[in-house]
């Protein structure tokens, strides 16, 4: 502050700076109002500022004063202010001597009242709500019977033991316990994260993960369950894929995690109880429901008892099952030999279509196509066989040529080939004295076929073959004229003839010389 005094002003008031002054007013402000406790409803509230700290004003009906929390108190806060609450907020009156404006910084701030926490409770329902967070829907059914059950409560507090030991005489199995604080600064965001945690733990892993959760705490005032009104925790019990039990304060107490859990529990001892079910029961209902299978299963034996003996009643006699097959049998027994019959008929039908089909020019093609194929045969083994012998000529050429110049050392390899060469000699010799026999003895048997079905064996029997002048067979009478000449083949040769009415020969008819048979000529019997 300035001192200075002009001779020339007409008092005697000290002159300051803007500067100075400001700074004397801050001070005064902040030595007079230290610590101050103001009543008002939030105005202008947008949430913190990208730097974290959060700015607003606190209002009543006839006065307005700006206020600012800093980041660092603003992260220690119970809850989070929101437009239109009315708080009270505790903190220090300081200026801002860039634009000659006074606000209050606040430490700490409190709903001002028990219905003001009410009316901030029902509107983040009503806006949760709306998001579906509450919906049945989403709700999640509990397991019968689970094999780890998931804690998220004080581990200090009667609560845990009230759930141990519940769950222990109901019907014991396997509890984690994740701890954390269920009341002050932090708790809720310590109780979002022990239900993501549990949530995050894969199934088989190192630590098992939880078939049910049970999130607990003691009774209270409301501003002592606050942390279960938090936005974070209702949101991570909703998004919880493990299904949750809410088991808050008492029976009357009522906060937002119970409308996202899946079931809510009138206390902690209530959520062990819906947790797992009485093993007592449900051993005795098991021993009931054995002792009704066994007597349902007695009494339907019996009564397949009775069905049988009735079926057993009703079935016919040995002899009446009998009576058809009997019959049936006899039938058959007589149609056997008409079947025999008819089956030897048919056969030698069978028997004359197939023989109707061998005719004597089959089988002279089949023993011309065997002869061709022999003789093919024959020159395939000649060559080989000449194939053989220039390989084997050729090797002893080159065997004497190694035992001229090598006659010690390879003599034995010499003798050894000219044993191994005629014992090749003699193998391709065999084997074509072995084909040569095949051929004749196959060419033999198709001969004693052809002869077989000659028709100079059925002129030996005594029959003979008429010829006309052109030497073709006569099958007729009709195709011959009298006076017309004819051949009559014998057995032995043949004879010419002219044909006469009446079938008698001519008096004084001259006899002919019959010309010899040519034995080369075969004929036909057509």
């Amino acid at each position: 502050m300035s001192n200075v005094f002009d001779s020339d002003s007409p008092t005697n008031l000290a002159e300051y700076s803007v500067s100075e002054l400001s700074g004397s007013i801050k001070r005064t402000v902040e030595t007079a109002f230290d610590q101050v406790r103001v009543r008002g409803e939030i105005s202008g509230y947008r949430g913190p500022h990208s730097s974290g700290h959060a700015y607003f004003s606190l209002k009543d009906d006839r006065a307005r004063i700006d206020a600012v929390i800093w980041k660092g108190t603003f992260s220690r806060l119970k809850f989070r202010p929101e437009e239109g609450m009315e708080v009270i907020a505790t903190g220090k009156v300081t200026t801002f001597p860039g634009s000659s404006k006074y606000q209050i910084v606040i430490e700490t701030l409190e709903p001002a009242g028990a219905g003001a926490l009410m009316a901030l409770i029902e509107e983040r329902k009503r806006r949760l709500g709306a998001e579906g967070l509450f919906d049945a829907a989403r709700k999640k059914r509990l397991p019968f019977m689970p094999k780890v059950i998931g804690v998220v409560t004080s581990p200090t507090g009667a609560v845990i033991r009230d759930i141990l030991h519940r769950i222990s005489d109901r019907f014991p199995v396997h509890v984690l316990v994740w701890p954390v604080k269920v009341q002050g600064e932090g708790s809720g965001e310590e109780v979002a994260n022990a239900i993501r945690g549990f949530n995050a733990l894969e199934p088989g892993g190192a630590i098992a993960r939880p078939d049910v959760l049970i999130v607990a705490r003691g009774g209270g005032s409301l501003e002592d369950l606050w942390s279960f009104n938090d936005e974070t925790v209702v949101r991570a019990a909703a998004e919880s894929r493990i299904p949750l039990i809410s088991a808050v304060g008492h029976e009357t107490d009522w906060t937002l995690i119970d409308y996202a859990a899946d079931v809510r529990a009138p206390t902690p001892t209530g959520a062990a109880e819906m947790a797992v079910p009485v093993k007592a029961e449900l051993e005795a209902q098991a021993a009931a429901l054995a002792a009704r299978l066994q007597g349902c299963m007695n009494r339907q034996m019996d009564q397949r008892r009775q069905s049988v003996r009735a079926l057993m009643r009703a079935l016919p006699s040995l002899d009446q099952l009998l009576a058809l097959p009997r019959r049936r049998f006899d039938e058959a027994a007589a149609g056997l030999g008409r079947g025999l019959e008819l089956n030897t008929i048919n056969k030698r039908r069978g028997f004359e279509r197939v023989a109707s089909h061998l005719r004597p020019d089959v089988l002279s093609n089949r023993i011309a196509e065997r002869r061709q194929l022999l003789n093919e045969r024959m020159a395939r083994a000649e060559r080989t066989v000449e194939r053989l012998l220039d390989r084997s000529t050729s090797r002893i050429d080159r065997a004497e040529a190694i035992l001229a110049s090598l006659p010690t050392r390879l003599k034995t390899q010499t003798d050894r080939g000219r044993e191994r060469l005629g014992n090749l000699t003699r193998h391709a010799d065999t084997a074509i004295r072995h084909q040569l026999t095949r051929a004749r003895a196959e060419l033999s048997a198709q001969d004693r076929v052809l002869q077989s079905l000659s028709y100079k064996n059925v002129l030996k029997r005594g029959y003979a073959v008429i010829r006309d002048e052109d030497d073709r067979p006569v099958s007729q009478a009709a195709a011959l004229s009298v006076g017309m000449g004819i051949a009559i083949e014998f057995a032995d040769g043949r004879v010419g003839a002219l044909t006469t009415e009446g079938g008698t020969p001519p008096a004084g008819a001259k006899k002919r010389s019959a010309k010899p048979a040519d034995p080369t000529k075969q004929g036909s019997l057509f």
